[in-house]
Parts: C-alpha cells; sequence; structure tokens
C-alpha cells in the first residue's frame, strides 16, 4: 500500500543532463554562425594613387650644426634660412625633429619656434627609446 506521509522527491539529474547538452552543442556551433550584412559599398577606381606625402626631417648635433633634409644650416641664420627653405612646403607638411640629447632644451626651442614661424605646424619631437 501507498504510504501518505512520504514526500515525493523531485529529481533533477535528468534536467542538468539535457541543460548540459544543449550547452555543449551551442558552445560547439557558436564560433561557425556568420554574421553578415549587405552593404553597397561605392565603386572604385583602379587607378586611384596615394600621393607620398613630403616630409622635413631636421637633425641638430651637439655642436649646433642643424641638418634639414641633408642640407646645412647655421643655428644662428636658421631662422631666416629656414622660412625660406619652407616656401615650397605645404603648411600640412610633417616636420621632424631629432636633437642630441647634449643640447640645452631653450636651443631645441629656438629651432622649433622657427619651425612654427615659417608656417609649419605639424612638428613632432623624435626621441630613442
Amino acid at each position: 500500500m501507498y504510504d501518505w506521509d512520504d514526500k515525493p522527491e523531485l529529481n533533477i539529474t535528468p534536467l542538468v543532463d539535457v541543460m548540459l547538452v544543449l550547452l555543449a552543442i551551442l558552445m560547439v556551433i557558436s564560433p561557425n554562425i556568420i554574421y553578415e550584412e549587405l552593404i553597397n559599398l561605392p565603386k572604385g577606381s583602379a587607378q586611384t594613387e596615394v600621393k607620398e606625402k613630403k616630409k622635413i626631417e631636421i637633425l641638430i648635433n651637439d655642436a649646433k650644426e642643424i641638418k634639414v633634409n641633408n642640407q646645412t644650416f647655421d643655428y644662428l641664420t636658421f631662422s631666416d634660412n629656414f622660412r625660406l627653405f619652407a616656401n615650397d612646403f605645404s603648411p600640412e607638411t610633417v616636420v621632424r625633429i631629432s636633437a642630441d640629447h647634449k643640447l640645452d632644451y631653450g636651443d631645441v626651442m629656438n629651432v622649433m619656434s622657427a619651425v612654427k614661424r615659417s608656417g609649419l605646424t605639424n612638428i613632432s619631437l623624435a626621441t630613442s627609446g
């Protein structure tokens, strides 16, 4: 006979087994799902070529000799001479200044301000390391 005092027990082991199988299936399938959106891309020309931007390399050694794209300038007359040199370049031209670490900060800043006064605004300082 049935004992009415016994309480029923819920066995969740089969439920956990089914959920683990579904999780395993999801983990195996999810990397293979490809999401794709249809986008109408603009037409391009195969003849379009990228212009290489001009750049100016300024090297200053510990004797205050300034070389600009392999042309040597005197430190004392650099401001005037560089202004004439910079007329051939657009204001967006990249200027990279590399100075010896023994130089005074003020000397490098004088060169940088001369470059700015010549109308070039894209100036960067090179470092080692």
